[in-house]
């Protein structure tokens, strides 16, 4: 056996373990541990087959593994796939990643776009208020796929009240578009926008959305001190 692609996320839920049955709650295990787990992130960014593809910011990296630790633990993610979108980054930066955790691979690093109202080159503003056109900050479990206007989509599921919530109910959906294609960088100088949809290049769309559906996690991070007041899901 290759023990060098044994799953690290198997250390993380056996450090984790309650040593009684008392408290199994993971939110309250994890923040218990809140600085063993900060190392355990740590170890497994460090140990990143980055597969030629740039590493994520390791602030956006521990912050989307905080959450993806709970969602896990609690069966909402039942994949051990993580997706990461981090929009402290320009829009003509490859700021998505698909990293698969049981092997610590990224498969994935692309660009994506962000909401019309959420800003230009960079995104500073959000929200989860229908017809806002504003991208929202923070995790998501993946859902079903189907076939609209953009061809083969993913539907999208707000797991953060008051952040992402209505993210189904404002049709907010992984799909391909023309005007999310590195080539109008060229044109516009930065990437063209959605209407909320985290969009990416038509030409991985397909890749992308059949390896993360189905109750994997995506997380998209920006420094906000407003979304980590308010969210549950990181410290």
């Amino acid at each position: 056996m290759n023990y060098r692609f044994l799953p690290l996320l198997l250390l993380f839920f056996m450090s984790f373990a309650p040593k009684t049955t008392n408290n199994t709650d993971p939110t309250l295990i994890a923040s218990a541990n809140s600085t063993n787990l900060a190392a355990k992130i740590e170890i497994v960014y460090n140990s990143l087959n980055a597969n030629n593809f740039a590493l994520p910011q390791i602030s956006c990296f521990k912050k989307a593994m905080e959450g993806f630790f709970v969602l896990k633990q609690k069966g909402i993610i039942q994949k051990d796939i993580l997706t990461v979108i981090d929009f402290s980054m320009s829009s003509t930066k490859k700021r998505l990643w698909v990293i698969d955790l049981s092997s610590n691979t990224i498969l994935y690093n692309t660009v994506v776009s962000h909401g019309m109202n959420s800003g230009g080159e960079f995104a500073t503003n959000f929200s989860n208020s229908p017809s806002s056109n504003k991208s929202s900050l923070g995790f998501y479990a993946t859902g079903e796929t189907y076939n609209g206007k953009h061809g083969l989509s993913l539907k999208l599921d707000g797991l953060e009240n008051g952040i992402n919530s209505n993210a189904r109910a404002r049709a907010v959906v992984m799909h391909g578009a023309s005007y999310a294609n590195p080539s109008i960088l060229k044109t516009q100088g930065y990437l063209g926008r959605s209407q909320g949809c985290p969009a990416i290049p038509e030409a991985v769309k397909d890749e992308i959305i059949s390896v993360i559906k189905g109750k994997s996690c995506l997380f998209i991070y920006h420094p906000s001190r407003s979304y980590e007041i308010t969210s549950k899901l990181v410290a």
